[in-house]
């Protein structure tokens, strides 16, 4: 008897605890095109270490995020609800003393309840959520933080640029010098957090908002000399920076096999929104959406459907999910993860994939997506099974049928004015129970005139 219990203790101490809550790791590219790595397809820019996570992933071919652009999208993913719905449908400036411009203080985030699941929770890289403290990441449910603050920053120490992009890294509310290429240093803070917490008890949650490939297009050397054979000078950068982001991924994986943790660790990855199109400014659009018209800022798939990739090897099988899903669902879907979906919201408008991924239910996650950018009256899109209608203003509404047309080109909206009405008629409905913008993005002033 004395030799059997010797061998189930030794059995249930060396067995993997998968029974255990996972450890939870949110992984957020900046304006990376939705064609722009290799498990979208992309030949050009090689992405080993994405791929390989891709791999072993469920990868979403109709995921979206709740906007077109950045810090909407963050609160949104933040709160598990329509940014709109708070009023955060625009970019916070850069005004330490401004205590609207920011995530609500009313808001319940995702970091704060995770920590009332048990969890050690921790952020890396940009926030963009506002610069008044009170909107800190300290103070929003996180332990520990290391990033920057605004909407953008140089990527070498020492670079010259805005005020806001060129200020001290922020390590829990206090000054901390950038020593290395950014993405490098967001990496490695990552993978040090992972390493800290190998050992505990308690299961932890890590934020890891890379600002790559944003502007400004700065990249080491090595990876230049990668992508020299890319005409375009833009493109190469911008390829020099997705490989680099790839690198430091890279570097988050390899720690959580080191520590073992790979296998009940519950990732996710997706792209703020979609890549840019900056012709305009730099003479080439940098960043490929193909086959998804439209960029970043527009309610057209290339602005918020992206790259999105769910990994839990010792829970979700590899493979493809076709229906839509948004990056809302994170929050509730890491709840049940961590068995303590009672803790979640009752006003969330993300719901727990865990069940649809499972195959448990058969059913769509969503009836209906909605997206708005500009306030009420501004640019809507409503997204119903394949039907998605695009509204720009006081425009006439398109109707476009993504399963046939996933590029947006035929507007079937004269064909199908039940559908429009329909569609016309969700948009109102959800509409009341959002709010107009409480601020407004920073205008850019006239540049100077060189003498």
């Amino acid at each position: 008897m004395r030799l059997f219990l010797s061998l189930l203790f030794a059995l249930l101490i060396s067995a993997p605890a998968f029974a255990a809550k996972p450890n939870v790791l949110l992984i957020i590219a900046d304006d990376l095109g939705y064609n722009d790595v290799g498990f979208q397809g992309c030949k050009e820019i090689p992405t080993p270490h994405l791929d390989k996570l891709a791999a072993r992933s469920l990868r979403f071919t109709n995921g979206y995020v709740s906007h077109p652009f950045c810090s909407p999208t963050r609160a949104g993913t933040m709160t598990g609800r329509y940014q709109h719905r708070f009023g955060h449908e625009n970019n916070p400036a850069w005004l330490p003393e401004d205590t609207i411009a920011g995530l609500p203080v009313t808001e319940t985030t995702f970091p704060q309840l995770m920590k009332q699941a048990g969890y050690t929770t921790g952020a890396v890289g940009k926030w963009h959520l506002g610069a008044h403290p009170q909107f800190h990441p300290n103070r929003r449910g996180f332990d520990e933080y290391l990033g920057i603050l605004g909407g953008g920053h140089q990527y070498f120490p020492g670079d010259k640029g805005g005020v806001e992009y060129t200020i001290p890294l922020n390590r829990n509310g206090k000054d901390e010098a950038q020593t290395k290429y950014l993405t490098e240093q967001f990496g490695d803070e990552a993978s040090a957090f992972i390493g800290r917490h190998a050992g505990e008890q308690k299961p932890w949650m890590l934020y890891l908002a890379f600002n790559a490939p944003h502007t400004p297009l700065q990249a080491p050397q090595k990876w230049l000399d990668q992508f020299s054979q890319i005409p375009d000078k833009s493109r190469q950068i911008y390829a020099a920076m997705v490989a680099s982001m790839d690198e430091a991924v890279g570097g988050v994986l390899a720690k959580l096999d080191e520590t073992k943790q790979s296998e009940n660790t519950l990732i996710f990855f997706v792209s703020d929104n979609g890549g840019p199109n900056l012709a305009a400014k730099s003479g080439s659009n940098f960043t490929d959406n193909a086959p998804l018209r439209g960029a970043k800022g527009m309610v057209y798939e290339g602005g918020m459907r992206v790259p999105f990739l769910v990994s839990w090897p010792a829970k979700i099988k590899p493979g493809i999910y076709e229906q839509p899903v948004i990056a809302l669902d994170f929050l509730p879907t890491s709840l049940a993860a961590a068995d303590e979906a009672g803790l979640t919201p009752k006003n969330l408008d993300g719901v727990n994939l865990l069940p649809f991924l499972s195959g448990e239910n058969t059913s769509a996650p969503h009836d209906t997506l909605f997206w708005r950018t500009n306030g009420p009256g501004g640019n809507n899109a409503v997204r119903r099974g394949n039907w998605k209608l695009v509204r720009l203003g006081k425009a006439e509404p398109e109707l476009y049928d993504l399963a046939a047309d996933i590029g947006e080109t035929k507007n079937l909206a004269a064909e199908k004015p039940e559908i429009v009405k329909e569609l016309v008629g969700a948009i109102a409905e959800w509409e009341k129970g959002t709010i107009p913008p409480i601020f407004q993005s920073p205008k850019q002033g006239p540049k100077k005139k060189k003498k």
